[in-house]
């Protein structure tokens, strides 16, 4: 299940879990949709690889068994900051942006 982490990594923009900005990697790095396009373009500074929009989790649960949605299964309150510096982002997205995600 993922953990809907409640901030921009790079910007620290809150991105609660109904967010259509929320953009992910495949390790669940978690970017604001300005981020991924003008800072990151599209290259996930941990791992290298593309993003997708995250979803959104339901508010409630629409089945008796499992006990889903947000009221259940709330999202993290833990908010995460980036380790690179601007220069190593620069540096990973300057030799992969040009790379289709699937082939890096």
């Amino acid at each position: 299940m993922l953990a809907l982490r409640p901030n921009c990594e790079w910007c620290d923009k809150n991105l609660p879990p109904d967010s259509s900005e929320a953009r992910i990697c495949t390790y669940e790095c978690t970017y604001c949709v300005e981020c991924v396009e003008k800072v990151l373009h599209n290259v996930c500074a941990t791992c290298g690889g593309g993003f997708a929009h995250r979803p959104i989790r339901p508010q409630n649960t629409h089945r008796d068994q499992p006990r889903l949605g947000l009221s259940n299964q709330p999202a993290s309150t833990v908010r995460i900051h980036s380790k690179w510096t601007r220069n190593q982002v620069d540096e990973i997205s300057l030799r992969l942006r040009d790379v289709p995600p699937e082939k890096r």
